[in-house]
């Protein structure tokens, strides 16, 4: 499981929205291109003040605004006010886009500007705060996973066997390593689930029963910090480079960071009035160039352009 394509990464944020709430994970959902932070008070136990220890239940507070704050907008106690939509329920509409650079975020809802929603015991996507004084000590964060788990999804893990295990759960660097993973489901012939994931390179684990292991069926695997190994899993996009004119060039090929700057790599082919060539290329920052009769050249149509320290200047292409 190495190797899988993704021509899109526009329809890749389109499919990976679930509109239906998981059971696993609580204060937000997926709407077509959106992610919907909803607030609802059933599923908080309680209210700590800011910058203090003062806890208070939600029966004794007037509530008459509430906010969300997050990495994703510094921890901003006034930036994304919600809109009330129920007696108990409020809601804020962000595109799913804005958050397409990192996995997991972790964040908290904020009653009157100065009470923090606390979750209840059994919402799992909470997380302990990863520093502690003596008021944040026992408080959690909510974790928004921006990955999920759809049958139409681009790369499927399968675990065969282990009939007898009573869970099996996936997870990786697309999660952060959360030990609570994607559960995985049982079928006659071992354990299965499909994500959708844009185009890059990927670490991850079963976890069955609780006991950590590699995909077996996967020979590409990296040894981790713990002696121990991590599958690895490639996600590429198709993605089309064009050269416009040259008609009387009798070569041109393309190179770049992504062949090691091969000259002979990747030779293009004339469609009507371009030089043509398509590639899979995985996630991250590619450097590229044309090479026409012997002659370097960054790509005229891209404004996007780097130096690379040497005192050459290259055509810059992100996959996202």
């Amino acid at each position: 499981m190495k190797k899988i394509k993704k021509s899109c990464f526009l329809l890749l944020l389109m499919t990976f929205a679930l509109s239906v709430q998981s059971q696993v994970e609580k204060g937000y959902f997926f709407e077509g291109d959106e992610v919907v932070f909803e607030f609802d008070i059933s599923e908080y136990k309680e209210l700590t003040k800011h910058n203090s220890n003062k806890k208070l239940d939600f029966e004794d507070l007037d509530i008459y605004e509430v906010a969300i704050a997050g990495d994703f907008n510094n921890w901003s106690r006034k930036k994304w006010k919600m809109e009330k939509v129920g007696k108990n329920r409020y809601q804020l509409r962000k595109k799913i886009a804005d958050f397409n650079d990192a996995f997991k975020w972790e964040f908290k809802y904020i009653v009157n500007g100065k009470y923090w929603a606390e979750p209840k015991e059994d919402i799992i996507n909470k997380s302990k705060l990863t520093y502690h004084n003596k008021f944040w000590k026992d408080v959690y964060n909510m974790d928004l996973f921006t990955i999920t788990a759809t049958p139409d999804g681009n790369a499927r893990f399968f675990l065969p066997a282990y009939s007898d295990a009573t869970k099996a759960t996936l997870s990786g660097t697309f999660i952060d390593w959360d030990k609570e993973g994607f559960p995985m489901k049982q079928t006659d012939k071992g354990w299965e689930i499909t994500l959708d994931l844009p185009p890059g390179r990927y670490e991850y684990k079963f976890i069955v029963d609780g006991k950590w292991m590699e995909d077996p069926n996967n020979p590409d695997k990296v040894l981790n910090q713990h002696h121990t190994w991590n599958s690895v899993l490639e996600i590429y996009q198709e993605v089309t480079f064009l050269l416009d004119g040259y008609e009387k060039a009798e070569s041109v090929i393309l190179t770049g960071s992504f062949c090691d700057w091969d000259m002979n790599a990747y030779p293009m082919h004339r469609e009507g009035n371009a030089w043509v060539k398509r590639l899979e290329l995985t996630g991250g920052k590619h450097w590229y160039k044309f090479i026409i009769d012997g002659k370097w050249i960054t790509d005229p149509e891209n404004p996007i352009r780097e130096h690379d320290g040497s005192g050459h200047i290259n055509s810059v292409i992100m996959i996202q």
